[in-house]
């Protein structure tokens, strides 16, 4: 049982200890899918990140992600949480500014900005298109997006990887002042096929210009404090909803202080929507786990 360099990390913090926790074994060869999903039983952890050679030619390196239950071949923090894991244990080193992660979803391009503590990583999100929109675009709706002041985008069903329900609340305090109905997100999610609902309000803040609450109660989570899939799918939904609005080239996401947390996300919207923020490894261990 030879130990493995084990790293717990704190993704999307705008504050230290204010983003997604994410664990990553930093090297994974001779790991089968059974022992992997064991692994990340035990740690309890939203998701668990296992890193390993690459199997294609143009893949900086290869991650495999694990929730408590099951593999899920994308998601948003466990993407640049295992990049920056990659970076900090030296397993490759970025090309014209981008690693090339390869996962289920396929091998995609992450952005490396800046070094050591003011490091920022984005990631490309997968291509997005809006399914269907309009408060009445499903029955289920309006009792999930109850108790809130609807903006000036429509709500919409947006498919980028994965299917979020996207809606705008008219104003910031108003969104996190809100008592969300889980039991009714969960039965429009079940209904549809999708995560669950995510739900932004412009801000007028000097430090952030969205803030963001993503309840996917489709895979049983009550509220997630940073999420990059999500916030992925509103940065593909603004851009195509106000190609030359204010937020069109990109802006930044406070999420999480509703749950107790801080998180920042970074948005750009360049030849795609990118998104990501900063990584703080939080604990840089060895891991003796057996495998027997």
């Amino acid at each position: 049982m030879s130990p493995i360099r084990y790293l717990h990390l704190d993704v999307f913090a705008g504050s230290l200890g204010g983003g997604n926790h994410l664990g990553v074994v930093t090297d994974a060869r001779g790991w089968s899918d059974a022992q992997m999903q064991r692994f990340a039983r035990w740690t309890d952890l939203v998701e668990t990140t296992f890193l390993l050679p690459p199997s294609q030619p143009d893949a900086s390196y290869r991650v495999r992600i694990f929730t408590p239950h099951k593999e899920i071949p994308f998601a948003g923090h466990p993407s640049i949480g295992s990049a920056h894991a990659v970076l900090e244990t030296g397993l490759a080193k970025p090309l014209d500014g981008l690693l090339w992660q390869e996962c289920g979803a396929g091998v995609l391009p992450i952005r490396v900005e800046g070094e050591g503590l003011s490091r920022q990583l984005l990631l490309k999100s997968p291509r997005a298109h809006v399914v269907s929109q309009g408060a009445d675009a499903h029955p289920l709706l309006s009792g999930a997006l109850s108790g809130i002041g609807l903006g000036q985008l429509p709500p919409a069903l947006v498919e980028g990887g994965r299917h979020w329900w996207v809606a705008e609340c008219a104003d910031e305090a108003s969104l996190r002042a809100w008592q969300p109905d889980h039991a009714a997100i969960g039965a429009l999610a079940q209904a549809t096929g999708s995560l669950g609902v995510c739900v932004f309000a412009r801000s007028e803040r000097p430090d952030y210009q969205l803030v963001v609450r993503a309840l996917p109660a489709g895979v049983g989570i009550v509220e997630d404090p940073a999420s990059g899939a999500a916030n992925g799918l509103i940065g593909a939904y603004i851009a195509h909803a106000e190609p030359d609005g204010p937020l069109a080239r990109g802006y930044v996401v406070s999420q999480g202080r509703e749950i107790g947390y801080n998180a920042q996300l970074l948005v750009r919207i360049d030849g795609g929507v990118w998104v990501g923020g900063r990584t703080h490894t939080v604990i840089d261990g060895q891991l003796r786990w057996s495998l027997t």
